[in-house]
């Protein structure tokens, strides 16, 4: 076994900002494929929406072949700079580049089913290159069971920023409501430019981010890889997505993030057709996004202290499903103001605060759990394999967004929402189809993710006795070094 990467001292907390930043680019692409891109290829160029999901999910499918490999890739980098930089280096330009494509289609409103597979894939591959080793650095960075919350935090702090810029931006200059077009989501000359600033974006907060760690990271690591196999390098990345706590995490994620897949990609369905959003409401709501994860922010690191990681993420997603779906209800049964009246977008604006505030805890929960199982694997089998891990995760994400992308469109198709519609004159039977679908599924989901999340079987007890034994075989490996020269 080997020593761990680093000790368990008190990051500055500049160096905490300066690694949750590189989190923006991710924030950014998940804000664009779950808030926009179905609504843009469906209402705006006309494409049916089982395509567009369609499309979305082969994307994923191809892209679950390159996180592990990027993942295993960067454990295995070697260089003066360390595992990590020279990814975050060069990959975000070709990214920024792969992000406006996908919202410039060459072919205009007769945009090809191919395109959007091909540039999709590649936004999805170069993100995985930037976030996989940007976020592999938690474990490295330190080894302190709170401390890792403390990176996970503003990692998601960062993320949620830069989706919600993108948000804020999109509502209030980018697609905004012109002569020709009424209402400011189906305007495409506003996505264009919603791709030109998000790619500056997001290559901009990789590689400032990455820069401002340099100095912390630049060093050669503690082992130099063997040669290359395919064989062991499959062997590898199975020893890590088979291991019984990054199972539970797998699939206790899986459920958890395919419920959020769908709530993101089926937003502006439900702000548009059913809670009838006006445009003040949808300037205010990445806001109120915002501030939500401001409390998770504050809120997530006293609850890991008083009862641990497991116990937060169960008790915040029930807590976070129960605030998310009582509009629904209330409004299925009749008890909800009218829809578009100030009345219902307060009280919307109220329970979806709390819904998102323990939403994002479970996230930061599970990112947090995962640098906890990277010393449990170290000790049984002496390798440190942080971003085969996080691969693992993003793969995990990745595959359930789609999923959840693609069971949107499934909803919308299944309720009869036209293409095109207007709000206001959609029959009442579609809105209602569309509520039911949706709310019944994220409550069956959450409640099986929680159930799962009760078997993971690390806590600060486990991992702090995993960092005592892996002093010692580090000790004991130094002496026998000393004594044989």
């Amino acid at each position: 076994m080997s020593a761990a990467a680093a000790p368990p001292a008190k990051l500055p907390l500049g160096l905490k900002l300066w690694h949750g930043l590189g989190s923006i680019a991710y924030g950014v692409k998940d804000n664009g494929f779950s808030s926009f891109l179905l609504i843009y290829y469906n209402q705006v160029l006309g494409m049916d929406p089982k395509l567009v999901s369609l499309a979305l999910l082969i994307a994923l499918v191809l892209d679950a072949f390159v996180d592990p490999v990027v993942g295993h890739m960067s454990d295995r980098t070697y260089t003066r700079w360390g595992r990590r930089l020279p990814w975050l280096y060069l990959a975000p330009i070709p990214l920024a580049v792969a992000w406006l494509l996908l919202w410039s289609p060459t072919d205009g409103e007769h945009v090809s089913f191919a395109y959007l597979v091909g540039v999709a894939f590649l936004v999805r591959a170069l993100v995985s290159a930037c976030e996989v080793p940007s976020v592999a650095l938690v474990p490295e960075l330190t080894r302190d069971y709170d401390e890792r919350t403390g990176l996970m935090r503003f990692r998601y702090l960062f993320g949620w920023a830069g989706g919600l810029l993108m948000l804020f931006l999109a509502y209030g200059v980018f697609l905004v409501p012109d002569a020709e077009h009424k209402v400011g989501q189906l305007n495409p000359v506003g996505y264009w430019q919603y791709g030109l600033f998000g790619g500056v974006l997001m290559a901009a907060a990789v590689l400032i981010s990455a820069r401002a760690q340099h100095n912390w990271v630049a060093r050669f690591p503690d082992k130099k890889p063997g040669p290359f196999s395919l064989r062991s390098a499959f062997d590898e990345i199975w020893a890590a997505f088979s291991h019984p706590a990054f199972l539970v995490l797998f699939f206790a994620g899986a459920l958890a993030y395919t419920s959020q897949g769908i709530t993101f990609s089926i937003a502006n369905y439900l702000y548009l057709y059913v809670w009838r959003f006006s445009q003040g409401a949808f300037q205010l709501y990445p806001l109120l996004l915002f501030f939500s994860v401001v409390g998770s922010f504050f809120l997530v690191a006293p609850m890991h202290k008083r009862w641990g990681k497991r116990r937060s993420a169960i008790a915040s997603g029930l807590l976070g499903v129960a605030f998310w779906v009582t509009p629904f209800a209330l409004r299925y049964v009749g008890l909800w103001p009218v829809e578009g009246s100030t009345a219902s977008t307060a009280g919307l604006f109220a329970f979806f605060f709390f819904a998102n505030v323990f939403s994002v805890i479970v996230m930061i929960s599970g990112g947090s759990m995962i640098a906890d199982i990277v010393e449990a694997s170290e000790v049984e089998t002496g390798r440190r394999t942080e971003a085969t891990f996080y691969a693992g995760n993003f793969f995990m994400q990745k595959c359930a967004t789609g999923i959840g992308i693609f069971a949107t469109g499934m909803i919308v198709s299944l309720a009869g929402l036209p293409e095109k519609a207007q709000p206001g004159a959609v029959d009442q039977q579609v809105i209602d189809d569309l509520t039911l679908y949706y709310a019944a599924i994220i409550l069956v989901l959450a409640l099986f993710s929680s159930l799962i999340f009760a078997r993971f079987p690390i806590e600060r007890r486990d991992h702090e006795e995993r960092l005592r034994l892996l002093d010692e075989a580090a000790r004991a490996d130094a002496d026998a070094a000393g004594a044989h020269p």
